[in-house]
């Protein structure tokens, strides 16, 4: 999704972004799936295809991102199904429910943009040398430092 933002008008293929973030092809179309199941991506089959965000960067949550691809849950009732638990979680699963609570959060306030925006030097996820050459660049400009 980071590479995604950084060309914000026009389509990456899957091969630009195996590339760029060491994820195994396989793999990577596993996830564009689920983040294209979720309305998060759009995707162009063919050539000249690619994939690129649904709607923009400042839109979508890392909460958005994460529950596209393994959900955080929360805990309401013991997982165990313990009946001495009935009606209430164990000191175990209350602290693992209320981490739980803060990561959603947590990523339910930050947006792709504000995380791309953080740090132009790095990007997130992705491969600086090889972003470059891929020509993949934040709202279609090249940071200062490349």
């Amino acid at each position: 999704m980071s590479c995604l933002a950084y060309m914000p008008d026009g389509l990456v293929s899957t091969a630009q972004l195996a590339e760029v973030t060491l994820v195994p092809m396989n793999y990577l179309a596993k996830v564009l799936q689920s983040l294209a199941k979720a309305e998060l991506i759009t995707g162009r089959r063919g050539v000249g295809g690619g994939y690129q965000l649904a709607k923009p960067a400042s839109e979508i949550t890392m909460l958005d991102v994460i529950n596209a691809i393994d959900p955080i849950e929360r805990i309401h009732e013991c997982p165990l199904k313990l009946e001495n638990h009935s009606g209430r979680l164990c000191p175990l699963h209350t602290r693992l429910d209320q981490a739980a609570s803060s990561l959603i959060d947590r990523f339910g306030g930050i947006t792709l943009h504000d995380m791309l925006s953080e740090d132009p030097t790095t990007r997130p996820l992705c491969d600086t040398e090889m972003t470059a050459r891929v020509d993949l660049t934040l709202g279609g400009s090249k940071p200062a430092s490349q």
